[in-house]
């Protein structure tokens, strides 16, 4: 039989109570926050132990149970058993939250190192195998005038063809830079039912197979217009190639400015056309400079275009008007089809001053773009 404390029953008084209390002791503690990124020392070791116990049992597998072999599938299910081995380690400390993220960390990392070392190993490849011709003088100062198959690697280099890729790449530069920045500007910025067609086309001709672009510029300028083989007409077929990179990329940066630039730019009574100018390329230089560079990388490696369209020669040529035009990719690969050794030298020499090159011309790009934006 229950009593009754200030109008209700003891065993209710109590409960409620209790209750309060323990909504007290609630507030009165602050939830605490899951850190999900820090990791401490048994984070690391359950990482390598897992690494090294995955290592372990695919060998086993591989060199004493299975007859299997080979190093790419020993790479492979190494490492489907070190997320296995991890997944179920992280599990005896972690809650599942903490374990997914913790697998998903090492499966976005394992990413990045299969596509970074990947990159590593070309380089380092195409430099290792260039080293003899590069180790000679000759190789960056002559060109194959007097060069043979037979010949020795002191005699002959790849001015003509270092030469041959500037002037190529400077063309193009100068065609597709306005031509590219005008029509992401028209696309981003003007619009309507047009645009949509042109965006279309320009995404259509992304995916253009660069042999292409050298047949239709060798059928309208060479067969058609009676044009010569030459730098320009190389230099005009890899613009097809690279106009509509720098274009679409140049609409996603174009996307990127925040729109309340615009709008301030409006509002104190500037036109259209001076808030582009002014303030949409100015804040979209960087990233511009990015799309071109991405437009450069790409047609300065192409090789069909130009063997169709500037054809081949052994001789330094300035004048992209008149006569064949060499350029790296071309003699690298003119060079990779003998089966001497000394020829084979000189295409990855050829190879790897492409690589050099592509990487000053990028550095150069954006040490402007840097300069530029930090004087305004």
């Amino acid at each position: 039989m229950s009593t009754t404390v200030h109008g209700m029953p003891a065993d209710e008084e109590v409960i409620a109570g209790e209750q309060s209390i323990g909504y007290r002791m609630a507030a009165a503690t602050p939830e605490q926050r899951r850190v999900l990124r820090t990791r401490t020392l048994d984070d690391r070791l359950s990482l390598v132990g897992a690494a090294a116990a995955a290592f372990a049992l695919v060998w086993l597998l591989y060199s004493r149970l299975l007859p299997l072999s080979g190093s790419f599938g020993f790479i492979v299910c190494w490492y489907v058993v070190f997320l296995l081995i991890y997944a179920l380690v992280c599990r005896q400390r972690h809650a599942m939250v903490a374990v997914w993220d913790r697998l998903m960390a090492a499966v976005v990392t394992g990413g990045a190192v299969v596509v970074g070392g990947t990159l590593v190993l070309v380089v380092i490849s195409t430099l290792w195998q260039g080293r003899n011709a590069l180790a000679h003088l000759n190789f960056f100062t002559t060109d194959f005038r007097f060069t043979g198959p037979l010949t020795g690697l002191t005699v002959g280099g790849v001015l003509h063809a270092v030469v041959g890729t500037l002037v190529e790449i400077a063309i193009v530069i100068a065609i597709t830079l306005p031509l590219g920045v005008t029509t992401a500007i028209y696309l981003n910025e003007v619009g309507g039912r047009a645009a949509r067609v042109v965006r279309a086309v320009v995404e259509a001709m992304t995916a253009l197979p660069d042999v292409l672009a050298g047949l239709f510029v060798y059928i309208v300028l060479l067969v058609t217009l009676g044009l010569p083989a030459s730098g320009f007409a190389a230099a005009v077929a890899l613009s097809i190639t690279v106009l509509p990179i720098v274009a679409r990329a140049g609409e996603v940066v174009l996307r990127v400015v925040p729109g309340g630039l615009r709008e301030a730019s409006l509002a104190l009574g500037a036109s259209q056309w001076q808030t582009v100018w002014r303030v949409v390329l100015p804040t979209a230089r960087p990233g511009l400079a990015t799309a071109l560079i991405l437009g450069v990388a790409r047609g300065i490696g192409e090789t069909a275009p130009v063997l169709l369209t500037a054809g081949y020669t052994t001789y330094t040529n300035f004048n992209p008007f008149n006569g064949s035009m060499t350029s790296l990719p071309l003699l690298s690969y003119r060079l990779s089809q003998s089966s001497e050794h000394n020829q084979v030298d000189r295409a990855f020499g050829a190879a790897s001053v492409l690589l050099v090159l592509v990487v000053l011309l990028f550095v150069i790009a954006r040490l402007a773009v840097r300069h530029r934006v930090g004087r305004q």
